[in-house]
């Protein structure tokens, strides 16, 4: 298989992955050149604000129509999920921005909290 890039990749060293005993990354930081980081900038990711879910069946959602109303698992003023690539990042809170929706962040979501 072979893959073409428009971005040069760097290439790994041994000192690039550090594992522990487990045969895991470790837990501690890595140090980085910040031009490492810089060739990902230009990356894009599907940022989604999630105002809640509602699970129905397929005959009610074939009902649905201009006016229905569905009811969200989330109550007003609860905090929203925000997502990155499908992955829970941070929670927030609906503003108005002049005459448009967006949303202020309120917490980060550290990974495997």
């Amino acid at each position: 298989m072979t893959a073409s890039s428009d971005v040069p990749l760097p290439q790994l060293g041994e000192g690039d992955l550090a594992f522990g005993s487990g045969g895991r990354p470790s837990d501690g930081p890595v140090p980085r050149d910040p031009a490492d980081l810089a060739q990902i900038l230009h990356v894009p990711v599907t940022l989604s604000a999630v105002l809640g879910h509602v699970r129905v069946p397929v005959g009610d959602l074939l009902s649905i129509g201009p006016g229905a109303i569905l009811e969200l698992d989330r109550k007003v003023g609860e905090a929203i999920d925000i997502l990155v690539n499908d992955r829970l990042v941070a929670r927030g809170e609906v503003v108005l921005v002049e005459d448009r929706l967006g949303v202020t962040m309120t917490e980060i979501v550290r990974p495997g909290a």
